[in-house]
């Protein structure tokens, strides 16, 4: 089966190649949904100023093309194309995506490496809400290419580096190795580095050892090392509890922080400078991308090594992405990294091309994430100004979809279950259905509703068939009638399933999961209507409408929970 506005996109360009010559074959059909009939082509205006003729005459000779078309076609207004689908049509390419495991998506060919760069939360402090919708989308981005058939390589690149580790590792001497690794465990990474701070920033001695620790740190030793160790595994392990309650499919393996460059950043800098893409310039090394300037019009540098000796973001950038391309043999690399760090990675981007490390035949984009906001419109923090623990967030959001659920009968098992699903899927939703650059507003009332574009309201649409299916004693699976189409709420529903693999696949190449979103939030609308307007299981429904009900209900809920999947959305089977 195929998506109708492909068909349809084919099927016109056809018609063009046949009534006005191969040379328009390629012309965009510009099909989009209408209101006046399934679809409407608009490409008689455009290419009636090229054939110089009337565009309802260039409408005509397309409509004459399409007469053995599965619908009809009108002409309307100045040289609009209305196309209907036959119902057949729809019911047949309906049944046949119910038989088909992959619901109509299909595979990329030949398939790419893509690098995912997400998540990175920097191990010094706790894992605050800004870290959640780089989370969260990396993740879904992550789901959505390997289900089209792409290597994915997810990359964390931890904050696991630098200066701060002096003052963090002489902390965790301090006070024993065993209470630093309990305060890590629990989550108290941001008290812990506090802790630290006052003290170098009021203990004399305390930064002479600190400073001291940098420099062994640094250096390699094996004692500094170990403790270092002690320190990263246990704020791993915290990580690992949080994506674990978040449901995200990132693991020990996938953990790439800037201690891995460590080694690389010399060679980064001395191979820069024998290339001559990057020059000395005022004691710093630097390299100047074509096409960037400052507020005094000057070029503006990209620091690959300060005037101090030290390096900064951009070293480990740049070792980075000629890791990702030579080592990972990468044919696209995703940064799901905030979006006040575009003019960085722009810069690296144009500096990796400048030095010859980004092959053209290599993308690599920054998939800018927009500020969470709280009611007030201003950033995310609590009410003394810090920022709010992601863990906490996430267990509110536990709690109170706990409340909202409330007694329907679950033992505590299964309500947990359903509560801890309503929560995380409710958390996810509301960042996914947002499109990723843009800032939003973190309201709980909202996304934990039960109407609306929320996560209850899509795993709701869900719970709602699988009851059907209980009530009626058999499989989802065993829902293999014939599709037929006999009411307005059928067809519509049925259309609209359509187009669900090329949705997919847009959605991947674009990286744009809210769209998918909007689709799923469009299924579950049209399904509610089916559901009031097309009983199912009423005894006065004949057995084959009774039939193809149940199949449409199926490939309904198919299409739901594999686009929900693939947000990495959890569905339960009951609510």
């Amino acid at each position: 089966m195929t998506d109708p506005q492909i068909v349809l996109t084919e099927r016109v360009q056809q018609a063009l190649a046949h009534a006005f010559g191969s040379e328009h074959a390629d012309a965009d059909p510009l099909i989009r949904p209408s209101q006046f009939a399934d679809f409407q082509a608009n490409v008689a205006l455009s290419l009636a100023k090229r054939l110089r003729r009337a565009p309802r005459e260039v409408a005509e000779a397309i409509k004459a093309e399409l007469s053995d078309f599965p619908g009809t076609v009108e002409v309307s207004g100045p040289g609009f194309l209305n196309i209907t689908l036959d119902d057949s049509w729809i019911a047949s390419e309906a049944h046949r995506m119910l038989a088909d495991p992959r619901l109509g998506v299909g595979t990329i060919a030949p398939a790419q490496t893509v690098v995912i760069d997400y998540s990175a939360p920097n191990a010094a402090k706790e894992m605050h809400v800004g870290h959640l919708r780089t989370t969260i989308v990396g993740d879904s981005l992550a789901r959505l290419h390997e289900h089209l058939g792409n290597t994915v390589i997810r990359q964390n690149h931890l904050g696991d580096w630098g200066t701060p580790f002096g003052m963090l590792i002489e902390h965790l001497l301090d006070i024993g190795e065993e209470t630093a690794v309990a305060q890590l465990e629990a989550g108290m990474g941001t008290e812990f580095y506090q802790a630290a701070r006052s003290k170098f920033d009021g203990d004399e001695e305390f930064k002479h050892r600190a400073r001291v620790r940098v420099t062994t740190l640094q250096g390699g030793d094996p004692a500094t090392m170990r403790l270092w160790h002690v320190f990263m595994d246990a704020t791993v392990r915290y990580f690992n509890k949080v994506y674990e309650l978040l449901g995200v499919t990132l693991t020990d393996a996938d953990l790439a922080g800037e201690s891995m460059y460590n080694a690389m950043l010399e060679k980064t800098c001395g191979d820069l400078e024998t290339s001559g893409a990057a020059v000395m310039s005022e004691g710093a090394l630097c390299v100047f991308p074509p096409g960037f300037s400052g507020s005094d019009d000057k070029p503006l540098p990209l620091i690959i090594r300060k005037s101090d000796g030290g390096y900064g973001y951009a070293t480990t950038d740049m070792a980075a992405i000629r890791y990702r391309v030579h080592d990972l043999k990468a044919d696209r690399i995703l940064y799901v990294v905030g979006s006040e760090q575009a003019l960085h990675f722009r810069m690296v981007f144009a500096a990796a091309r400048l030095a010859g490390w980004l092959p053209e035949t290599v993308s690599a984009e920054h998939v800018q994430i927009g500020m969470m906001l709280g009611k007030d419109g201003r950033r995310f923090k609590t009410r003394s100004g810090e920022s709010v623990k992601l863990m906490d967030l996430l267990q509110e959001a536990i709690d109170r979809a706990t409340a909202a659920i409330g007694d329907r009968g679950y033992d505590e098992t299964t309500r947990n279950e359903i509560a801890h699903a309503v929560g995380m899927g409710a958390v996810k939703y509301a960042d996914l259905s947002v499109s990723h650059d843009s800032e939003y507003v973190l309201d709980f009332d909202r996304m934990l509703a039960f109407t609306g574009n929320t996560g209850p309201y899509m795993q709701y649409a869900t719970a709602r068939i699988r009851s059907i299916f209980r009530k009626a004693g058999i499989e989802l699976s065993a829902a293999k009638g014939t599709i037929l189409l006999g009411e307005p709420a059928e067809r519509a529903l049925a259309l609209h399933l359509l187009g669900f693999g090329a949705l997919v696949e847009q959605v991947t190449t674009q990286s744009e999961p809210h769209r998918l979103c909007n689709f799923l939030f469009e299924t579950a609308s049209l399904l509610s209507v089916f559901y009031e307007q097309c009983p199912v299981l009423r005894q006065d429904v004949p057995p084959e409408t009774r039939a193809s009900r149940l199949a449409l209900c199926a490939l309904t809920t198919a299409v739901l929970e594999t686009g929900l999947d693939l947000l990495g959305v959890p569905v339960p089977e009951r609510m």
